[in-house]
């Protein structure tokens, strides 16, 4: 295999000249130029592109974790984050986790070990300590309310957010509100269980924990939702469903059952995805792709920034 040694002696040019030409730098004449070009031409000269981004400290690569790749949610992020990368000729490597911690650390030693510049995080497993201990590798970014620590991130104030939701339920009218949400560990749900705590003993209504759902992520999720409530003795009035999909999926499921939206039970989405708008979902909005749009232009620059995203309520249906 040639090497930039080798199209230099070809083309009786120094290898300054050749790197010059190589990475189209000016001062080299028309004559030489032309003989470096040849040269490559004859050799089949491929640049090592490793060496290249070594030499220049840089890959221009930046790696996004994601704990699903097929969920709507995690699109909308994507496309936010793809879209400045192609404005800034940057690449992603996507991580896929399925919320596996190991597959969290190949990222985080990929960053380490200067494969990728930077990595922008957009639902963890591992511990925040986990993550400042490996920033000082590169920059890291995450989409949660990271202002007690020193890590980068865009954020929604989930606590607020919930509280917005189940204020607006209270002020319909409604007592007994239920929700849903995706995984109870994660930081974004904590602060989701303590808006509903603290919302609970302000107005000094019991909790009832048969009306919090876990692990609900997709449309097919909003069924197992509806089943569980078909068997309370005390159904809920209302329902905060943290994802549009699940709840397209718990509307459509009452609908076989024979409880009508909102009249027996009103929902307030999450997110207000294109299917929210189908549904006629009210929804709080999230602006996914805005959030994907400063995730990415943090991951790039070597600042700590914290950064809320404002939320609305998109009122589509009384409930």
């Amino acid at each position: 295999m040639s090497n930039i040694k080798d199209i230099a002696r070809i083309a009786g040019v120094s290898v300054t000249t050749v790197s010059r030409v190589l990475n189209n730098e000016p001062y080299v004449s028309e004559e030489k130029r032309k003989a470096v070009l040849k040269a490559i031409e004859l050799t089949n000269y491929q640049r090592n592109l490793n060496a290249v981004n070594l030499s220049k400290g840089k890959t221009n690569l930046i790696g996004v974790v994601i704990p699903f790749s097929h969920h709507p949610y995690f699109g909308l992020l994507i496309d936010g984050i793809a879209n400045e990368a192609i404005k800034n000729n940057n690449k992603l490597v996507l991580f896929q986790t399925n919320y596996e911690e190991k597959r969290e650390f190949e990222a985080l030693e990929m960053l380490q070990h200067k494969q990728i510049d930077s990595l922008i995080i957009c639902s963890r497993t591992c511990s925040i300590k986990t993550i400042e201990e490996y920033m000082q590798y590169g920059q890291i970014v995450l989409f949660e309310d990271t202002r007690n620590t020193g890590v980068s991130s865009t954020f929604i104030d989930q606590y607020n957010c919930f509280m917005i939701a189940l204020e607006y339920l209270y002020d319909k009218g409604h007592r007994k509100i239920g929700y849903s949400i995706g995984r109870r560990t994660g930081m974004n749900s904590k602060q989701r269980e303590s808006a509903y705590i603290d919302f609970h003993s302000k107005y000094n209504e019991p909790i009832n924990n048969d009306l919090v759902f876990d692990n609900c992520y997709y449309f097919e999720d909003g069924e197992r939702v509806v089943q569980a409530l078909l068997k309370l003795k005390d159904r809920p009035t209302a329902l905060l469903v943290t994802s549009d999909q699940v709840a397209a999926g718990i509307q459509t499921c009452c609908n076989e059952h024979g409880i009508t939206i909102p009249e027996d039970l009103a929902i307030i989405g999450f997110d207000n995805q294109p299917i929210a708008k189908v549904m006629k979902l009210t929804s709080v909005e999230i602006p996914l792709r805005e959030v994907g749009k400063k995730l990415f232009n943090q991951a790039i620059n070597s600042e700590i920034t914290q950064e809320e995203i404002a939320i609305k309520l998109v009122e589509r249906q009384t409930v």
